[in-house]
């Protein structure tokens, strides 16, 4: 028993012990609940055979029940001559007529456009929400957040009938804004939160030595709140790399998306290619939560340090 509790305090009871070890077995299997269906497809996406399951060969580790050509079928689909040895022209073949790699494109453009749009608005109406003598903040609060509220399949009946009758449906700017739309509320949570730890007695010592509002708030607002600022950029460009329905309701054929062409893949061709591209997500969505974490942590060291 002594061993148990050598990371407990001295007058630590037997409750308390038991307790301290069942805490953290119901954690871990809370982690194995959500995070194994996302492992599973890693191994799966080298399976060589076209199986959505573990085979025999797989299971036994023999190495011909594995192989890359899902990850290449990602540059290879829909390519004129995928035989073709590989060059220069192979990967402009691929980049022009390869299926995934125009859902990338797609992908690409339109999360990091509508990304800019959301971060510059979200940013913007954050700085006013801010300020105390904005009137019916909760309010305005509310409604520039209700998009993360609303069923999402609500907001893309809304967006269709809207953008139809303005004539921006099945447009990239139309998709673009909607996808803005969508990211617009991450920007304004990540960054209100910023602010509330913002000094403000440094704006006006700004103005004071003869600022205007402008240059004051890009000198020295906005590189304080700019951690809180690429968080919620982040966060918006992950929403926007996700989002099926809304493309399903604004978008044409050729302007599919990642998401929209899983989405297909798994209604039309099951292939697991689609395996494969959900490995690729998942290493970007890693990466993205570690850029968030040495955010954060940029963020409490800042809050820590005192000036000299």
């Amino acid at each position: 028993m002594a061993s148990f509790r050598s990371s407990l305090p001295v007058y630590a009871t037997t409750l308390d012990v038991v307790w301290h070890y069942a805490f953290r077995t119901i954690c871990g299997a809370i982690l194995v609940f959500l995070v194994a269906p996302i492992l599973v497809i890693i191994p799966l996406s080298f399976n060589a055979e076209s199986f959505f399951s573990f085979t025999s060969g797989m299971v036994s580790l023999k190495p011909e029940a594995y192989s890359l050509k899902w990850y290449r079928d990602i540059f290879t689909n829909g390519m004129g001559a995928p035989e073709a040895a590989f060059g220069w022209s192979w990967l402009v073949d691929s980049w022009r007529h390869g299926q995934w790699m125009l859902a990338l494109r797609n992908s690409v453009v339109v999360g990091v456009a509508s990304t800019l749009v959301a971060t510059a608005l979200g940013t913007l109406a954050s700085v006013g929400l801010s300020r105390p003598e904005m009137p019916f903040r909760g309010l305005i609060m509310g409604l520039l957040i209700s998009p993360m509220i609303v069923p999402i399949i609500i907001t893309a009946t809304g967006l269709f009938f809207f953008f139809s009758s303005v004539g921006l449906a099945q447009t990239y700017l139309g998709l673009i804004l909607a996808h803005a739309l969508l990211g617009t509320p991450f920007v304004v949570i990540t960054v209100t939160a910023t602010l509330t730890s913002f000094d403000r007695s440094l704006m006006r010592a700004a103005a004071n030595l003869g600022a205007s509002p402008l240059r004051a708030f890009f000198s020295v607002q906005a590189p304080l709140i700019l951690p809180g600022v690429i968080s919620g950029a982040l966060f918006a460009f992950v929403t926007s790399f996700d989002e099926v329905v809304v493309v399903l309701f604004l978008a044409e054929p050729d302007q599919r998306t990642i998401p929209r062409q899983m989405w297909s893949g798994l209604r039309e061709q099951v292939s697991p290619t689609i395996l494969a591209v959900a490995t690729i997500l998942v290493l970007i969505s890693l990466a993205m939560l570690g850029s968030l974490e040495m955010l954060r942590r940029r963020v409490e060291r800042l809050k820590t340090e005192t000036p000299i």
